[in-house]
């Protein structure tokens, strides 16, 4: 498939994933880490514009300079934007006025792709497609969470289907000791936070080939692991308090029965499905009321090969950080991941709603502990 042909795919998978939505619902904001979708679609088009063909698209005429304000995410070098919590506010642009400035931004592209980009441009291009992507990820996780804090519970798409997950009979997989190679190598894109390849020694370990489920998270809950401080980190144990958690994220007990709010509206919570929007305080509580532990970032891509992907992004015990030699590009393109390494915890695997093609096992995503609106789970380790 060619450059045109790609964009064309990724664009339009976006659209598709907003297709199911009311007017209404692509302006809601229930929280900071919850963009309106509204600006996901215009924010997603602005990285285009402002990376592609404002610099390297000489006939190019910018689509309105008030955008880059608007939908600018975290680009210091870029210039001004509006703070994030005040994406919900926008009422205008509209969102009629968004998708007249992706028709826009898609019809200059397409004119601007009928010469073979340079070889930069090329990479920044490669880059946009994925950078959307992620934002294909956030769209879906945005949307269930501003749903799922309707009081109505409405259903998102009742046609969508959950992927299976295929749990296996056998125990923990062991890996012995030894030096292990982390990190992407070979042909085919990766973010910089996956460069560069390197060695890593690891103790003898085993990890567990199935995400803990909703059954067995549940036995955690009714053994009071909510309300018994040593199980928790201190900063996690505030973190429950404060906000009176007792249950995962879309988790309802209504009469006595457990409920989860799906794409499908609220449902019968299934038992024998993955524990899912799960916090990082969450994922080390239960593992240490288990008696065992999380994986590494390294365990876990040591092991990767010997099964395939949950169905949810999966904690891991390792602080997101750079890997040796990594070095920030240079302009606004360096501040994709650099900045973010400090304070937040990585994730591995993929997730349901990660757009196809997209995961990969050196791919590392990372969020703040108490974050739990990704589709996220436990795996565990000893």
């Amino acid at each position: 498939m060619d450059l045109t042909d790609c964009y064309i795919k990724v664009r339009k998978r976006t659209e598709k994933i907003c297709s199911h939505l009311q007017i209404e619902d692509y302006v809601v904001q229930p929280v900071v880490d919850v963009s309106p979708p509204k600006w996901h679609i215009g924010h997603t088009t602005w990285f285009f514009e402002t990376f592609i063909l404002k610099p390297y698209f000489t006939a190019y005429q910018e689509y309105d300079p008030d955008y880059n304000y608007v939908f600018n995410s975290y680009y210091e070098t870029v210039g001004n934007r509006i703070i994030r919590t005040d994406r919900g506010n926008l009422s205008r642009p509209t969102v009629s006025d968004i998708y007249r400035y992706r028709e826009y931004v898609d019809e200059a592209m397409a004119k601007f792709l009928c010469h073979e980009p340079s070889a930069e441009v090329r990479e920044l291009l490669i880059l946009g497609l994925n950078h959307e992507q992620q934002h294909q990820e956030l769209l879906y996780t945005d949307i269930k969470y501003i749903l799922g804090h309707n009081p109505l519970f409405p259903a998102y798409d009742k046609s969508y289907i959950s992927p299976k997950v295929a749990q296996s009979d056998a125990g923990f997989i062991k890996l012995n000791e030894g030096v292990y190679e982390i990190g992407f190598e070979g042909e085919g894109f990766s973010f910089d936070n996956e460069l560069n390849r390197h060695k890593v020694y690891l103790n003898s370990f085993g990890i567990s080939p199935n995400l803990v489920t909703n059954a067995e998270y549940l036995e955690f809950i009714n053994a009071d692991g909510y309300h018994d401080f040593r199980h928790w980190h201190a900063e996690g144990w505030d973190w429950v308090k404060i906000n009176q958690i007792a249950a995962p994220l879309y988790w309802h007990l209504i009469n006595d029965e457990w409920y989860q709010y799906t794409f499908h509206g609220l449902e019968q919570l299934k038992l024998n499905d993955p524990v899912c929007h799960i916090s990082y305080f969450e994922a080390y509580a239960y593992a240490a009321w288990k008696g065992l532990r999380l994986p590494t970032e390294f365990e876990w891509e040591a092991a990767a090969l010997q099964f395939a992907w949950g169905k949810s992004w999966e904690w891991t015990e390792s602080s997101y950080l750079p890997y040796p030699g990594f070095a920030k590009a240079a302009g606004a393109i360096g501040e994709y991941n650099g900045k973010f390494m400090v304070n937040q915890k990585v994730l591995r695997g993929a997730s349901e709603v990660t757009s196809p093609g997209h995961s990969r096992i050196t791919y590392r995503n990372f969020f703040q502990t108490h974050l739990r609106w990704q589709f996220t789970g436990i795996r565990l380790a000893k």
